[in-house]
């Protein structure tokens, strides 16, 4: 038996399998990583234009950068891709039961995914100090920094600058979900950034199986993996979606 089929097979015996994801499963979509590569967004940006102190001090030249790097290049076509639909299939079938996220970009929500906690927060959408929340496609970015339309505060993307905590709710949703599940399948994470690393490590210490896929080994990989995938995360789910069919 090869390692799809023991995935697939792990799978579908599984009670209570969730996701985890990392940048590796949205690069095939196109977006780019923060980090480890030609095109990553820091050899590009300074990484000060996305830590809040900064952010609070001088908000439209950080708002210049994160137009530049969310919602231009993110307005563009960039479009989920098959472990996206994959990950949004098994959840329909009632198999995963939550995707775990470490990325912004809203991929998973638009294949079809309900239940997502997204870790490092959303591009989707913006908010102002008052608590006031609007929909990212509707905050005006040829004036920045972008004003709420109820107060006229100064908005900030609902994702997470460095400086900032996780959102409680998604933190204690993903800790909680790590506890319960007995499957966790990691795609495309180097699993270095924590607290969210931690995820699918408290999930292997709840007992949990871990299937990995990754190109790459990642920090995980040699101590806490138990089925390793060594393939791109949209490739290796289709075969793995095919392998739950026969």
């Amino acid at each position: 038996m090869n390692v799809i089929e023991q995935a697939a097979n792990t799978l579908k015996n599984s009670k209570y399998a969730m996701a985890f994801t990392g940048a590796g499963i949205s690069v095939e979509s196109g977006v780019p990583p923060f980090r480890g590569s030609e095109n990553s967004v820091w050899n590009n940006y300074d990484p000060q234009c996305l830590d809040i102190s900064y952010f609070h001090r001088y908000p439209a030249e950080s708002w210049k950068a994160i137009k530049e790097i969310f919602y231009n290049f993110m307005n563009k076509d960039i479009k989920p891709n098959a472990a996206h639909y994959a990950l949004a299939e098994l959840e329909k079938q009632g198999i995963i039961k939550c995707v775990v996220t470490q990325n912004i970009d809203v991929l998973h929500q638009q294949a079809g995914s309900k239940n997502v906690y997204e870790f490092h927060g959303t591009t989707g959408h913006c908010s102002c100090p008052k608590g006031h929340v609007v929909d990212a496609e509707k905050v005006d970015l040829n004036n920045l920094p972008p004003h709420c339309p109820k107060c006229g505060e100064i908005l900030k993307p609902d994702f997470i600058f460095f400086g900032e905590g996780i959102p409680q709710e998604a933190f204690n949703n993903s800790f909680d979900a790590a506890k319960r599940c007995d499957v966790c399948l990691v795609i495309g994470s180097t699993c270095e950034v924590t607290p969210a690393a931690m995820v699918p490590i408290e999930a292997k210490r709840s007992g949990a199986t871990i299937i990995e896929i990754n190109p790459m080994k990642s920090a995980i990989t040699d101590r806490y993996t138990d089925i390793y995938i060594a393939q791109k995360a949209g490739e290796a789910m289709t075969e793995i979606l095919s392998a739950m069919k026969s």
